[in-house]
């Protein structure tokens, strides 16, 4: 503000500063040309009077010139005081142009901030009329734009970006200075944690009436109340409790992983600071003792609204479980159709061309398992591995053989259906498998 007014002081002395040089020169070529008869100085009689009275009139008459108001007390009667009268007309339109553009800019640099705020709510009123939007949906912008702003336009995210990140840190707990002092969960925390949290947070604004967070929604962020009361709301429309300034909501999605167990909404004009779930899970992370903290306070909240923190907090587990009993059921059908097959081409083992069968389906099996988890109920299907080079995994049902064309030695398949059967005859081309019970 002060520095405003001082460039305005500075170019008030410099109109004057050149109205006293064209002053001086309107008293200075009549004095060399030793006043002559039509010189304004002799038509006005001031060749013998006191210097003061001299000036005086001399920077009238320049001043007279420069503001474009008239000639002085005469107008110019010789061609000298002619040209004079004109540079003085020329410089002094030219400085008082430059005195106004200037002035104007230093006005208007005086309260940018409102003045942008005004643009930006013309701007608003302008789309308005143009989507023709309702008289009362007009209202609420309106005065919501009256309560975020008040007045006055910044945008602070561009502001604080130009910031280094330790001048930016200190801005950011400055201003939320008010809301760290009002949250009794800051009060005990570490100054670190805390820094870390207010760094991270977003500035809203809701009104009377607004639906703050909705039951049953995903929550993606959880709020801090730096003024403002806001009411719990349950299914039933009942109000469970209300919270006020230095309170915080909306965590308990954000610890469990489950969906919102109430609705909040604004009783009053609420500015929060919002939290997302990706900058909360972030700083937990790093300060495990706060998130046991939330956590106690979390449940103490269920409880009190009559919810059980354990079917919230294992919500997500049993719809994960449910996935997987699915996944089961589908491997165990697509298990139980490859042994039909299995069953059907082990008729007529002798044939080669259901020896390719049971490798393809043995195949198929093999990426089936590596690939999906493990199915609960019991398999029915087995591998026989073979002493040659890149030999493919075959299914067989219980009690299926493989006769040895070259004698009569057999192997059993051990342990589970990833391991291989050893065969007692090494030198045996085609091993006689007897399949077991598999699980």
């Amino acid at each position: 503000m002060a520095s405003v007014f001082m460039r305005i002081f500075n170019l008030i002395c410099m109109m004057l500063l050149i109205g006293h040089w064209s002053g001086c020169l309107q008293f200075l070529v009549p004095m060399l040309q030793g006043f002559p008869e039509n010189s304004w100085v002799a038509i006005n009689e001031l060749q013998d009077a006191f210097w003061l009275e001299q000036y005086s009139w001399a920077l009238f008459k320049a001043m007279s010139h420069m503001l474009c108001i008239g000639y002085g007390r005469f107008p110019p009667q010789s061609l000298t005081d002619m040209w004079l009268t004109m540079l003085s007309m020329i410089s002094g339109a030219t400085c008082y142009a430059l005195f106004l553009g200037h002035a104007t800019n230093l006005i208007q640099s005086l309260d940018s901030s409102r003045r942008q705020y005004r643009e930006r709510v013309k701007q608003v009123e302008e789309y308005m009329a143009y989507r023709k939007l309702p008289r009362e949906m007009r209202q609420r912008i309106t005065e919501y734009f009256e309560h975020r702003y008040q007045g006055k336009f910044f945008d602070e995210e561009a502001i604080l970006g130009e910031l280094s990140e330790k001048l930016r840190e200190d801005v950011i707990n400055y201003n939320c200075r008010s809301l760290v002092a009002s949250v009794p969960f800051f009060a005990n925390a570490d100054p670190n944690f805390v820094s870390d949290v207010v760094t991270k947070l977003k500035y809203e604004v809701f009104q009377p009436g607004d639906i703050i967070i909705k039951e049953g929604t995903i929550g993606n962020k959880m709020y801090f109340i730096q003024e403002g009361i806001v009411d719990i709301v349950m299914a039933n429309g009942d109000v469970a409790t209300s919270l006020s300034d230095g309170s915080y909501f909306g965590e308990i999605c954000l610890l469990t992983n489950a969906r919102r167990v109430a609705s909040v909404r604004a009783e009053t004009y609420c500015n929060l600071f919002s939290l997302s779930v990706e900058h909360f899970n972030t700083v937990l992370d790093q300060y495990p003792l706060m998130r046991r903290t939330m956590e106690s306070v979390a449940a103490e909240r269920l409880n009190k609204i009559g919810i059980n923190p354990s079917i919230v907090a294992h919500h997500e587990e049993e719809e994960g479980e449910d996935d997987d009993g699915s996944d089961s059921k589908t491997i165990n059908a697509v298990v139980n159709a490859l042994s039909e097959q299995a069953e059907h081409a082990n008729t007529s083992i002798e044939s080669d061309g259901s020896r390719s069968v049971l490798t393809e389906i043995g195949r198929s099996l093999h990426i089936l398992t590596a690939s999906l988890p493990r199915p609960k109920s019991e398999c029915n299907f087995a591998t026989i591995v073979e002493h040659q080079p890149i030999i493919p995994w075959t299914p067989f049902h219980r009690s299926d053989t493989i006769q040895n064309q070259n004698n009569n030695m057999s192997s059993t398949l051990q342990d589970n259906d990833s391991d291989r059967g050893d065969s007692n005859s090494s030198g045996a081309r085609w091993h006689s498998i007897t399949s077991e019970n598999i699980t």
